[in-house]
């Protein structure tokens, strides 16, 4: 099926902008013209494409039309060497949370000419949007291809159980004990976070379900820690200078847990995210455990 280029731009804007009227002021054309074309297009497709509101939100068919829109401005970008004479492309990309909060943006701020739609999620699901075709790549813990993929082994986040020091006083006085760890309250990101539950299985051989704080932000969960609410897995780059000072320390200091990350990129979008997968290789191999034998 042939689609209209200018049906899916405005599609694109709609989406992205929230509303009609920021997309035509974006594309530099009506409101009634850009719903004439959304009209077109959804007519064309034999489905609705956006859900009109405050702001306008996607159908998962618009939300993968609107990718593929993208995705082909970056092709085009690339193919006239950045040079189209418009706004430059956007590529949407799934992250977790503590990739962003660590080392990714060193790697897109050394990429030009491209902008960054970042969609959030666990490492061990973020692999999914490829699969729906949501996104053009992913930071993921699956070593398993996406279809129509390519993966790059990136190398290993480092977390630390960590707790403040009095908190580790309270609950764990009598030593770090399935029993005490059964009892102490955690810190959980949201409920797709499985970080905590593998380091008490590593730790005690047990499947433990202490209470739980659900805490979705990664910053915050390191104050969180700091602050004595629980005790959680933290990133090594983010709790260093803590624990370093002794605001906090570790459940176990010879018990790290070191979680695999991969780059999977859409095989047919690989060459025009050429640079980008070279400034996240590099800038992963800076940061990440690189050798976890």
């Amino acid at each position: 099926m042939q689609l209209d280029s200018a049906q899916l731009t405005a599609l694109a804007h709609i989406l992205r902008l929230g509303s009609f009227d920021a997309a035509a002021a974006a594309l530099g054309v009506t409101p009634s013209a850009i719903s004439q074309r959304l009209k077109a297009l959804e007519d064309r497709v034999g489905a609705t494409l956006v859900l009109r509101g405050q702001p306008c939100t996607p159908t998962p068919l618009g939300q993968r039309l609107a990718k593929h829109a993208e995705d082909v401005a970056l092709l085009e970008a690339q193919a006239l060497g950045q040079d189209t004479g418009n706004a430059p492309p956007r590529l949407r990309l799934a992250v977790p949370a503590d990739v962003l909060a660590t080392w990714l943006i060193p790697a897109l701020a050394g990429v030009a000419g491209m902008l960054f739609d970042l969609v959030i999620d666990d490492q061990d699901t973020s692999a999914d949007w490829l699969r729906r075709g949501e996104v053009s790549a992913a930071v993921t813990g699956q070593s398993r291809a996406a279809p129509g993929c390519d993966v790059i082994p990136l190398g290993a986040m480092r977390y630390h159980p960590t707790a403040s020091p009095a908190y580790f006083d309270r609950w764990f006085a009598q030593g770090v004990t399935a029993d005490a760890l059964a009892s102490a309250p955690m810190l959980t990101f949201d409920r797709k976070d499985q970080l905590q539950t593998r380091w008490l299985h590593r730790k005690t051989g047990k499947r433990l379900t202490p209470p739980s704080h659900h805490l979705p932000s990664s910053h915050g969960f390191v104050t969180a820690a700091r602050e004595g609410l629980g005790w959680g897995m933290n990133p090594a780059p983010l709790v260093a200078k803590d624990m370093e000072k002794g605001r906090l320390v570790s459940l176990d200091k010879d018990l790290p847990l070191d979680v695999p990350l991969y780059w999977q990129v859409a095989r047919i979008m690989a060459p025009a995210l050429a640079p980008l997968t070279t400034a996240i290789k590099a800038t992963a191999r800076g940061a990440l455990v690189q050798d976890t034998r």
